[in-house]
């Protein structure tokens, strides 16, 4: 571990650990990550091992960066659902739309600095989950189970609001 990396942020820890270590210690105690620096292999497993400690496939982002640009100081960036494009669940109407649209509001935060949009849209998504909708994947007990359709529509409602 090295503290205080650089005097711009004394407070940031870093520790390098092999790809193997990480994905045993994420199952055995994911809080003591905030945030991972990986390539993409690496990044692309222990992210998928890291979204089933959430319960679900269907509801983390992933965001792959790369170098600034020399001229605008921007990185090229990507921003997805863990789960990608899931062609096994295509037009059945099942598929859970919160990485998506959670993907579309990290862009507009990060990339494009829209920060109020990107707020609205995170918030339209927490509140469909407080009011208690939930779709198959993320389904519960006395809660209502949805399909993409009225997931989707539900959040707009609240994005609208």
């Amino acid at each position: 571990m090295v503290k205080g990396i650089t005097k711009d942020y004394p407070d940031v820890e870093l520790n390098h650990i092999l790809a193997d270590n990480v994905a045993m210690q994420l199952v055995r105690n994911p809080k003591q990550f905030d945030v991972m620096v990986t390539d993409n292999l690496f990044g692309d497993i222990l992210s998928d091992v890291a979204t089933m400690l959430t319960g679900s496939l269907g509801m983390p982002i992933s965001v792959g960066l790369g170098a600034p640009d020399p001229i605008t100081g921007k990185r090229k960036a990507f921003y997805e659902p863990v789960h990608g494009s899931a062609p096994d669940i295509a037009g059945k109407g099942i598929a859970n739309p919160i990485a998506m649209i959670a993907s579309v509001a990290i862009a507009l935060r990060y990339f494009f600095g829209m920060i109020k949009l990107a707020t609205k849209i995170e918030n339209a998504i927490s509140a469909v989950l407080s009011d208690g909708l939930r779709i198959g994947n993320i389904a519960q007990v006395n809660r209502k189970t949805v399909g993409t359709k009225e997931m989707s529509a539900a959040m707009l409602a609240k994005l609208k609001a």
